[in-house]
C-alpha cells in the first residue's frame, strides 16, 4: 500500500481522459482503521452520452455506499465517511492499495505524464 499526497491525487484525477488508451481512472483504496473501509474504490471515467467527467465512489462490496458526481469539488467536499467526512477531510488516512490496475509509482508517471 503507498500514500500519496492529495495535490498529487488532484493531479491524477485532473488527467485529460479523452487522451488515454482506457478512459478511466479507477483506484483501490482502504481508510487506515476503519474496518468498514477497508476494500473501497474510487474512480473518474467519461460519461458515454454526455462525454462528461463522471467522479465515482464505492465504498463497500454490497454497493449500499456508490455515489456518482458531476464535479470533482462535490466528489471531494460531500461529506460521505461515516457519514459526516468528505474524502478531503480523511485523505491523511488513505492508503491506497491500487492505481489504474497497477502499483501507484508506475501508474503516477503514466497518469501524471513524468
Amino acid at each position: 500500500m503507498s500514500k500519496i499526497t492529495f495535490v498529487e491525487f488532484e493531479q491524477v484525477m485532473s488527467c485529460d481522459l479523452s487522451k488515454k488508451s482506457d478512459p478511466s481512472i479507477e483506484i483501490w483504496f482502504r481508510v487506515d482503521g476503519c474496518v468498514n473501509y477497508q476494500d473501497s474504490w474510487l474512480g473518474k471515467m467519461i460519461d458515454k452520452n454526455t462525454k462528461n467527467d463522471v467522479f465515482w465512489f464505492g465504498l463497500v462490496a454490497d454497493g449500499s455506499e456508490a455515489y456518482d458526481y458531476d464535479s470533482f469539488e462535490a466528489f471531494i467536499n460531500t461529506k460521505i465517511f461515516y457519514g459526516s467526512r468528505s474524502l478531503k477531510e480523511v485523505w491523511d488516512a488513505i492508503s491506497i492499495i491500487s492505481l489504474g490496475g497497477g502499483t501507484v509509482d508506475e501508474m503516477l508517471e503514466y497518469f501524471l505524464e513524468r
